[in-house]
């Protein structure tokens, strides 16, 4: 969607290209996008900049930080990070470069803050993956786990805890797919296991199958809740049945997990989530880990990036008692300048959520969107007014009410008398000013809608003959 404004070059490493290709092929028009593919530990040169990737661990494949020399400093970009010493999926922690970058000197770190609040080190996903085949042993109905599509070590510990407690696996979710064959492709999954259709998992017995299934925050058409709501034609959980969580909840989406696992309730399915069991870890640090990070690179700059303000602000605080000399915070859209001894916000780039519509990106604070919502909420009232020969006297006046009460019972003509009138005795110098007489219209249509707190879109046309 944006690609077509921006027509930049993509750097990536193999997993992403493939998966990125893939995902492309669903839009054809986008298959000219330059993807250059970038070996793990690789190196590019974007002029003035040197960028090396470095080996770290997240709940995605061939996760990097970015070491970038410029011509004023170094900079580490950490990237979505955690430490992990036995990942399920992908390479250790490359402590080696890291350590080596930081030998060299740091002008500023750019941090992920989003565990910033949560003590001690993230887990480990081989600890979930025991605890994933304990709980499938005791289940003898049919078993569904819900996750993030993206985390592939989260499905490769799932595949695991199936093997070995003799089922099969049926993913239910279309970016489900695309992941698997992307990992089976580049190597992270063997191409001998096999991925059932949940078509053809629901001729296995109950206690031999089991759903990988997307959705796990409440999404409304994924496939959790169409299976909670008895939409999806192929899989129907009921009573002995369990759903898994194997996720964390994202702030905003409480509502919408709620509202599905009761549903799974009434239904008399089992619900376990990571509250009750050790079935999910985060991809990122907690505060000995940010500690440890910032141990090792000694930054002269924090900047740290990646949560709310309240996570940003605890990881300002952790990066002054880790001895860092200047600490910024900033927000979306701050353009900083970074140099020794100088750091500052320099000003704003545009930032913010983009709506597809039609067949524009637009801003989500586009008048566009702005009206439609005002619309939603409070109705429309289109005026149109015809003066002719410059006089009061000769005046007609349309109202078409939209989405809204009517305050004359219904009749837009009666609407219309009524703000005849009140337009008759206005001062003549009115009719000079256009925006005068528009706003002062616009004023009386206000005042007429305050007995029911509504404030409708209001479009004024004022035409002279």
């Amino acid at each position: 969607f944006l690609w077509p404004k921006l027509q930049c070059p993509i750097y990536t490493t193999p997993f992403t290209a493939e998966f990125l290709r893939r995902k492309l092929i669903d839009y054809p028009s986008m298959m000219e996008i330059e993807i250059n593919e970038i070996p793990l530990s690789g190196n590019i040169k974007l002029a003035p900049f040197d960028i090396e990737f470095i080996s770290i661990t997240h709940s995605i494949p061939e996760p990097n930080s970015l070491a970038i020399h410029t011509p004023y400093g170094r900079v580490f970009h950490s990237g979505d990070w955690k430490f992990d010493d036995y990942p399920i999926v992908g390479n250790t922690p490359d402590y080696s470069k890291l350590k080596h970058f930081g030998d060299k000197g740091v002008l500023a770190m750019v941090g992920d803050s989003t565990n910033a609040l949560t003590p001690g080190v993230s887990g480990s996903e081989s600890e979930v993956q025991e605890k994933l085949k304990e709980i499938v042993s005791k289940q003898k109905g049919q078993v569904a786990i819900g996750c993030f599509a993206s985390n592939l070590a989260r499905i490769h510990s799932i595949v695991l805890a199936a093997r070995e407690n003799d089922r099969e696996v049926a993913l239910v979710g279309r970016s489900l797919w695309r992941l698997v064959d992307t990992a089976q492709k580049t190597g992270y999954i063997s191409r001998k296991i096999k991925f059932y259709e949940a078509e053809d998992a629901s001729y296995f017995p109950k206690d031999k199958v089991l759903y990988i299934c997307t959705g796990s925050q409440g999404e409304p058409r994924a496939a959790l809740s169409r299976i909670a709501f008895g939409h999806h034609r192929q899989v129907d959980f009921g009573d002995g049945d369990t759903v898994i969580f194997s996720s964390r909840i994202i702030p905003g989406n409480e509502k919408a997990i709620y509202k599905l696992q009761n549903q799974f309730s009434k239904l008399n399915v089992n619900i376990i989530t990571s509250k009750d069991e050790n079935i999910h870890v985060s991809g990122h640090p907690a505060r000995d880990d940010i500690r440890k990070m910032y141990q090792i690179i000694r930054p002269e700059i924090s900047i740290p990036v990646h949560g709310e303000q309240m996570h940003m602000r605890s990881h300002a605080e952790l990066a002054k008692e880790c001895n860092v000399k200047n600490v910024l915070l900033v927000e979306n859209g701050d353009a900083v300048k970074l140099r020794p001894g100088n750091m500052h916000v320099t000003g704003q780039v545009f930032s913010g959520k983009m709506a597809w519509e039609g067949r524009n990106a637009i801003s989500f604070s586009d008048t566009i969107l702005r009206d439609r919502k005002k619309i939603l909420y409070n109705g429309a009232v289109f005026i149109s007014v015809l003066i002719r020969d410059n006089s009061f006297n000769n005046i007609n006046i349309d109202v078409s009410v939209h989405g809204v009460e009517n305050p004359f019972n219904g009749c837009d003509n009666s609407f219309a008398s009524e703000l005849k009138k009140k337009v008759i005795n206005l001062n003549s110098s009115h009719l000079e000013d256009e925006n005068m007489l528009e706003e002062s219209i616009k004023r009386f249509v206000r005042k007429m809608y305050t007995k029911y707190n509504k404030k409708p879109l209001l479009q004024v046309h004022i035409i002279k003959l």
